[in-house]
Formats: structure tokens, sequence, C-alpha cells
């Protein structure tokens, strides 16, 4: 027995674990897949394209940004999966440039032509019709050239400063005694970058519906074919196209900060113009404009992406929204009101409702109008003394903001944690920071040295002689408009244990409580971690002492060294293990002798896969979990997280059986992780299996 496990690694070996970055990188790969299957709609695969080009501009901004600063530290450390930070930058580029060329050919040999066809038509300049170009140049004169501001270069006039995420044109002119120059002029960020020709009626199709033809230019092609006339009197020799894409990860020393607010307004100004990470061009360009721009720019020859048309996948968002051809997007979905809540005739139903029974809501497929509904019925109900409640992400025009702000108006004590670290939401929660403290809402901005990631919401009521406590706990973020788009799920409780948790921790997330010890929820970073690895070490003695184990974790990210081995450890005791991670899966399943009890799923769709559901077989004493927290350090040491307990004996039949098991079972978007990392699409003949989340959305609107 000895000389057979002289074979079997130890469980920190580089070799069992895949790298984070590539992981991600992976994960980009699986989005375009999307973007490639012929079962989306036409106009959702366009929009997976957008995703794909929005993710991967934020793979640089804040992933290889980070990890060429350490190539710049001269850190030579190597990380869990054995790669030093000069490896991992050379695998990120080199990937992420196949990624790139894959996407950019597809979108033009495969998906524009199909778009084409289907009457949705993105046009060169070169090649509008004669009347479609008197029109674009109408329209520069009109609309754009007001907004132009043409920037030279010379000994007057330095190198333009090029924000993040800029597109720009780098021209070159020639005056008139035959002396070239170079100017830069940004392609302005304030109108469309891809502009809409008037559509027209192409007849009557099959089905009865009448045919629209929607065209479509780009911004900088108009611009570059009308741009001597920003330059009178000089010859335009050429305009080349270029885009840049900065480090944008925000440092904040907040020890140091005697404002946090005032320091984080600084630290977003300063992202604008952080290093160069890669700049876009297109091979046409040549290598002297692109010297130019790398030595201005203070960039590396490395940081230059030579790409086809176009420049940033993200602007294809704006065809999806602007065409409305409801036959080439996925239908229609109602979210269902659970019945709980829809049977209610006032504010006071609610919480009688939720006093009777906990609540378990899913969303899309459940309204996220109940979780408006229950803070507007605390907003509005006399009886309700004060509401507490976390933001991290809430978006534009917030109904939940509205009902806080309305709350305090009407008298309400009101305490709300908004998390300016938020990355890429820090200037909206500033905005809505502000506002609330306008209101007299008590507003805090966090921990320091934690960013406060858990969603919960607390009222309290008085009611007869006593004080009730409601509290709403969620795996996603307050925010109603990509409540319809995630997946996430969310609980509203009267549970007195729970309730008292949630006074403990707003205690310590607006004082100076050091609160150790929690009754029914699991908190990052105090017991979270402990709490989670004893519960998988159960597990684990179960099936060593030869009884059925079991473990399923939903999350979107599996990263921490000490779970996966932990994991590793259960698959070798012979506890079954099903992980459903969405994106970033550093684990191998499959190994021989290491983790062939392991199997890791990846679910993308139409909708964004955001829940954490941990469950544990627990010798048939089953226990589940939801929460905020992703199975990564960060989330478990450095973040205030929260994990509760789903106890309802019907609830836990429900996510196990209808929500888990579907997953597992009834997925034909399934995409099951292979040990090298990669990932392989489900084989099972597809009428044996069903799309979850179509599943999901039938099985939710049939339920009374």
């Amino acid at each position: 027995m000895e000389i057979e496990t002289l074979d079997i690694p130890q469980l920190t070996d580089p070799s069992l674990y895949v790298n984070r970055e590539i992981s991600l990188l992976e994960f980009q790969r699986r989005l375009l897949e999307e973007a490639k299957d012929d079962r989306n709609p036409l106009l959702e695969r366009l929009k997976f394209l957008a995703i794909f080009g929005s993710n991967m501009d934020e793979y640089f901004m804040v992933r290889v940004s980070g990890v060429r600063k350490l190539v710049e530290s001269h850190i030579t450390e190597v990380s869990i999966d054995g790669l030093t930070p000069r490896d991992q930058l050379a695998a990120m580029r080199k990937l992420a440039n196949e990624l790139f060329k894959d996407a950019q050919t597809y979108l033009t040999k495969k998906l524009f032509p199909k778009l084409d066809k289907a009457g949705i038509h993105v046009l060169d300049y070169g090649k509008l019709t004669k009347t479609q170009k008197e029109k674009m140049n109408s329209y520069f004169q009109e609309v754009v050239h007001p907004v132009l501001t043409p920037l030279a270069l010379d000994p007057g006039h330095p190198f333009p400063h090029i924000s993040n995420l800029s597109l720009s044109l780098a021209i070159v002119i020639r005056d008139p005694k035959g002396v070239e120059k170079f100017a830069r002029v940004k392609v302005p960020d304030t109108l469309p970058r891809l502009i809409p020709i008037k559509r027209s009626s192409g007849g009557v199709r099959k089905d009865g519906t009448i045919a629209r033809h929607h065209y479509f230019v780009w911004l900088e092609q108009v611009i570059a074919a009308n741009i001597s006339t920003l330059f009178p009197g000089m010859q335009v020799v050429a305009a080349h196209p270029f885009r840049t894409i900065r480090d944008a990860d925000i440092e904040i020393q907040e020890i140091e900060a005697d404002d946090l607010l005032e320091t984080m307004q600084q630290s977003i100004r300063r992202r604008k113009f952080g290093s160069v990470v890669q700049i876009n061009v297109y091979e046409s360009m040549p290598e002297e404009i692109r010297d130019l721009l790398v030595e201005n720019l203070e960039a590396k020859p490395n940081d230059i992406l030579v790409q086809a048309s176009p420049l940033g996948l993200a602007s294809l968002w704006q065809i999806y929204n602007h065409v409305e051809r409801h036959e080439l997007k996925y239908p229609v979905y109602t979210p269902r009101v659970p019945k709980q809540i829809k049977e209610m005739e006032s504010t006071a139903d609610f919480f009688e409702a939720v006093r009777q029974k906990n609540i378990l809501v899913h969303h899309p497929y459940n309204s996220f109008s109940s979780v408006i509904d229950f803070l507007n019925a605390a907003a509005r109900d006399p009886q309700v003394l004060a509401i507490k409640q976390t933001l991290y992400r809430v978006g534009n025009n917030s109904p939940i903001v509205e009902s806080l702000l309305e709350a305090s108006e009407r008298g309400k004590q009101v305490a709300v944690l908004v998390e300016l670290k938020a990355r890429f939401d820090e200037e909206s929660n500033i905005g809505w920071a502000r506002k609330l403290e306008q209101a007299g809402v008590h507003v805090v901005y966090g921990l320091v040295g934690l960013k406060t990631h858990c969603k919960i919401a607390l009222v309290v009521r008085k009611e007869g002689d006593g004080i009730h406590r409601y509290v709403h706990l969620a795996t996603g973020n307050y925010n109603a408009i990509t409540s319809s788009t995630y997946e996430d799920m969310g609980m509203f409780t009267a549970d007195d244990a729970i309730g008292t948790d949630a006074t403990d921790l707003f205690n310590y997330l607006t004082g100076y409580s050091t609160q150790q010890e929690y009754r029914k929820l699991l908190v990052a970073p105090v017991s979270l971690r402990e709490r989670l690895e004893l519960m998988i070490k159960r597990e684990i003695e179960y099936a060593r002492a030869g009884k059925p184990a079991r473990l399923i974790f939903k999350a979107n990210a599996l990263v921490d060294p000490r779970l996966i081995q932990l994991f590793y450890e259960a698959s070798q005791a012979g506890v079954k293990v099903d992980l459903l991670v969405r994106g970033v899966c550093c684990l191998r399943p499959g190994l021989k002798k290491i983790s062939e009890n392991i199997r890791v799923i990846s679910v993308i769709g139409r909708y964004l896969e955001h829940s954490r559901i941990y469950y544990f077989l627990n010798g048939g004493a089953e226990e589940v979990y939801l929460g905020s927290a992703d199975l990564m350090s960060r989330n478990l040491n450095r973040r205030v997280e929260i994990v509760f307990p789903i106890e309802d004996k019907d609830h836990i039949r429900h996510i196990r059986d209808d929500i888990l098991e579907a997953y597992l079972n009834k997925n034909a978007r399934v995409r099951f992780m292979q040990s090298d990392g990669s990932y392989l699409k489900n084989q099972t003949k597809e009428e044996q299996t069903l799309d979850v989340q179509e599943w999901f959305m039938s099985e939710y609107k049939g339920q009374k």
C-alpha cells in the first residue's frame, strides 16, 4: 500500500492547480462559444460578443495590469500553480491574443453576414451609397464636427493625454512646405460609435411581419472621411484608428486616508490615466506611428495588439439595444411573484407573511419586485422604527435607494453601508452616498482594509409591547436592473437568531464592535472559513466511516488553495463532490487518486449564474447555505461576507431536487471541466437534456 501511494503527489504540488489568470481566459472562451452557438438567437449571439469584449477590456485593465506590476517590481515568487509573474504574463497575452483573433474573425466572417441576411447591416463608410454618404457627411458637419478637438504634436503641443478605453485617430498631415506632422483626434464617446442610418422596409416576411432593414456605419470612419475639414490648408496623408486600455485597478491606502470618500474621488480621476497595458491598432498602421504611440504613451512594444476591425467589441451592445427585432432575441420572460407576497393586501401583510414562514426567492424567475416591496413596506409602515442595509452595486435610478430615502423622509432611522470600493461602481456609489447623506440617512463607507460584499437588509418593527426584526438576505446585489439578467437567490425571514445576528453585524459594520460569535450566520472574515472547512471535513469523516457523503457547491469562482486541498482530500476519502463553478476554477478534476470523485461544471446561458449555494449531506441531516461569498481567499479573508442557513425542509428539498439536481442532470448548456483546465460541452444527446434556465422559467411560470 505504501509503495502505491508513492505515485500520489502532495496536495501542494503545482501540477494539481490551474493558473487563475488562464482559467479566467477559459471563461471568456466559453462566452465566445455562446456567440457561436446557433441555438442562441442572432442578436443574443451578438450580445455575447459584446460581453466578451467588455470582459476582455476589464481583464487587461485589472488582471494583466496587476501581473505586470509584479513583473516590473522584479517579483519572482511563483503562484500555487508554479508560474512566475513573468511566465503568467506571457501566457496571458498569448491566449488573450488568440481569443481576440478568434472573436473578430468570427464576427466578420460569420456573424456580420448572418446579420446582413437578417436585414441588419454594419457597413464600412466606403461601401455606403452616394445618398448614405451625403447623409453621414451632413451628420458629421451638424453633430460630430462641433465635438471634435484636433490635438497637434510639436514642441508647443505635447503629446495629449489619452484616457482609458479611448478610441482615437492618429492623423498624419502634410503642411504646404511638405513637412509631415502628427495630430490626434479623439472619437467622442458621447456619440454612438455605430451610427444608425434611417431604416427601410424590405417587404413582408412569410409570417406576415414587415421586414425592416437597419443600417449602421462606424463613427470613426465617418470622421476619417471628413477629417480634412479639421485641418484647412493642410493635406491629410492618413488617419489610423487606435484604442488605448490602461491600468484601472485602484489602490487605496485607507489607513492613511483622512476622508475615504474624497480619497476615492481622487483615485477615480487617476484611473483614467493609469499606465497603458494595451494599444489596439490595425495592420495598416505604419511602424513609425506605432513607435510614436509606444514612446509617447510610455508603453512597451508588446503592448501593441494588431487586430481586425472593429477595435473594441463592447460597442456591439449599441446594435442589440437599438434594433427592436424580438424574433432575433430571447423571448420576453415575465418573472413570477411568490404566492405569499402576491396575496398581500397591505404593508402589514408582508411582515405577517414572513413571520409565518421564511420566503425563498429565486431571481430572475421570481420577480425582484418582492425585494422592492419589502423595503417599500418598511418605509411606509408606521410600526417600522429602523432600516439598516448594505449596498454594493445598486445601479442608476435605483428603486432600492428611493425606498430608503422615503423611509428617512417619513422619520424612520435609516443606516446604510455604501461600499465605495466596489470596482467600477465607485463613482455611482459615491453619488448615492451623498444623496442619502443629504436626506439625513446615516451613511458609512465600509471597513478599513475590507470590502463589504454581503447582501443584507434589516427592518426593526414595533409590534405590541415588543420589537421584531425582519431580514432579507441574498446572494446578489440590490440592483433592480441586473436582477433581470443575473441568477440569484434570497430569503426573507423573521428568525430571532438571524435578526439578532443581523443587529450584531450592523454594529460591527457601523461602530467599533469586535463581534466574533454569530448564532446562525457565517460571517467572513470572522467565522466563514473555519465553518466551511469544518463542514467539508465532516463529510470526509462520514466517507471514511463508510457512510454516504456528498458535497455540492455552486459558486462563481474556486481559487482558495486550502479549500481546493480539502476537496482533494474529500475525493480521496470517497466523498462525491459536484462543483458548479461558472468562472475561474483552479482545481483540476478527474486526476487519478486525487480528484476522481470530483466533477466541475460550468453553466453559461441567457442569465448570468451568480448564486452561491453550499450543500452538505451531513449523514442524512442535510444542511444548505446560501450567501454572497465565492470560494476565493479574498472573499474568505479580506471581505465582509454572509452565508446563511436554509432550515425550512421544503426549501431544502426545493434547492436540492429542483435546483441543484436540475443543474447537474437536466442541462444541455453544461460544460465539463477537464483535468488540463479546458472544458467540453455536454455530449449527451440533446433530446435527453434540457436548457436548465429555460426549464426554470417553465417550472416557475407553472407554479400557482
